[in-house]
């Protein structure tokens, strides 16, 4: 008998085959469509972003899609960059790397009637600090360009205060090469004890200005130049050289800056950040105010005390208006702070310097009060960059209309400087004071009227 023959069959045929059309049109149709898919949330991006809110759009053909714009990332931000997408298998140790968390730090923002959020850099699964991005894409163009060959014997130097060096001994390792790192012997002694577990050499040697051919930097450079000259087989030196590579800057612009453009939906008012070599300022900085054309963003530099970069950004002058840039023979920044502070400009620093808006010094005394207030009120156990930052944080969110919002970075944990910024913390009696309740009173700033 035909389905003709027969209104019952028919007419249950008929409902099935409505049924499927209404399933493909909306659960696939990001699935049938997936250009039009990430067209659509970029301009959905757009909006909130001019809005300033996180609205539902509600829609018969894209509520479904609406529910996962959070769990994906695989959505288009502007320029080139991508977020990646995560399938649930990472290949690796690369795989840790990047697509940090933005965490909100509830005292900072409740002290300061604006919202104050930062990118838990530290979570970076290799070195677990920012650098992580930086030694990977330096990595990764020195084999593109064929100057590193995995298992031929090549040795990556670096000359470092500790975190980079950590992130390239420890890709290094699993990418086939071997590590070689200088660094000033005022620096924690965890780090170095890292490097060496890590597989790597280690020379610290005594601190010296850049001036020196005996400055870690140029030591490393020599070291690399050496290896290559002196090799019996065909393995090579190479030099990072992470303070002038424009692979530093481009992994930021690449990653963190389109990572933080995704997180926040384009809502950043300000993004504050010290400079060691300048990479993360710089590329984040480049990618929200040129890529992204957040045309009303603040960048503001966090910069601790001995350093010379607040008044190149303040003043247009590294010291004073009576003494030229680099004809004094400076020794390293004079601060408990490691990681942040120069007293020079790097390429990567002045990629993105006509960017930076405003700077906000930081004293040691203030750093690590700051980084007890973290302990005490978030749990929060960082190392003194970070402390640094989030003073800087507050500053610059003070002085923006209340309800803004501030992005800033977590770069490392506290315990890789327990021996040095935590152990003067304790110094200080700070770990025996009764729990501070005044964020501002603590760090002696004043609101701005």
């Amino acid at each position: 008998m035909s389905l003709s023959d027969h209104p019952r069959a028919y007419g249950t045929a008929a409902v099935a085959l409505a049924f499927v059309a209404g399933v493909l049109m909306t659960l696939g149709f990001k699935d049938l469509y997936p250009d039009l898919e990430r067209r659509f949330q970029q301009r959905k991006v757009q909006r909130r972003a001019r809005r300033g809110t996180e609205g539902r759009r509600s829609s018969f053909f894209w509520g479904p899609v609406e529910l996962q714009d959070r769990e994906s990332l695989d959505i288009a931000v502007p320029g080139e960059a991508q977020i990646p997408r995560d399938n649930g298998i990472s290949e690796g140790i690369e795989g840790c790397i990047g697509r940090t968390p933005l965490i909100e730090i509830h005292s900072l923002s409740e002290a300061t009637g604006r919202t104050i959020l930062a990118k838990a850099e530290f979570l970076n699964g290799a070195g677990n600090s920012p650098k992580d991005r930086v030694a990977l894409n330096m990595i990764q163009a020195a084999e593109k360009s064929g100057f590193l060959v995995p298992g031929r014997g090549d040795t990556i130097y670096e000359g470092t205060v500790g975190s980079t060096g950590i992130s390239i001994a420890a890709l290094a390792r699993a990418k086939g090469y071997k590590a070689h790192i200088c660094m000033p012997d005022d620096q924690s002694l965890e780090k170095s004890d890292l490097l060496h577990h890590l597989g790597a050499t280690v020379e610290r040697v005594p601190v010296q200005p850049i001036t020196s051919p005996d400055h870690f930097v140029n030591l490393a450079r020599r070291r690399a130049k050496e290896h290559t000259e002196s090799s019996a087989d065909s393995s090579v030196g190479f030099f990072a050289d992470q303070f002038e590579s424009p692979f530093n800057f481009e992994a930021h612009f690449k990653t963190t800056g389109p990572e933080i453009y995704f997180q926040t939906s384009g809502r950043v008012d300000a993004f504050v950040a010290g400079a060691g070599t300048g990479g993360t300022i710089s590329g984040v900085a480049k990618y929200l105010k040129e890529e992204a054309k957040l045309k009303n963003l603040q960048v503001v530099l966090a910069d601790p005390q001995g350093s010379g970069l607040y008044n190149k950004i303040r003043h247009g002058v590294m010291y004073s208006s009576t003494e030229k840039e680099g004809t004094r023979r400076r020794q390293q920044v004079d601060t408990i702070v490691e990681g942040i502070g120069i007293n020079r400009i790097t390429e990567n620093f002045e990629a993105g310097r006509d960017l930076i808006d405003n700077a906000v010094r930081v004293t040691d005394e203030q750093a690590c009060k700051m980084a007890r207030w973290l302990v005490e009120h978030d749990g929060i156990f960082c190392g003194s960059s970070s402390a640094v930052n989030c003073v800087a944080a507050v500053v610059a969110a003070l002085s923006l209309p209340e309800g803004s919002q501030v992005v800033t970075v977590l770069c490392d944990s506290g315990a890789r400087h327990l021996s040095k910024f935590w152990k003067n913390i304790a110094a200080m009696g700070l770990e025996d004071e009764p729990k501070p309740d005044n964020l501002l009173t603590l760090l002696s700033i004043e609101r701005p009227r």
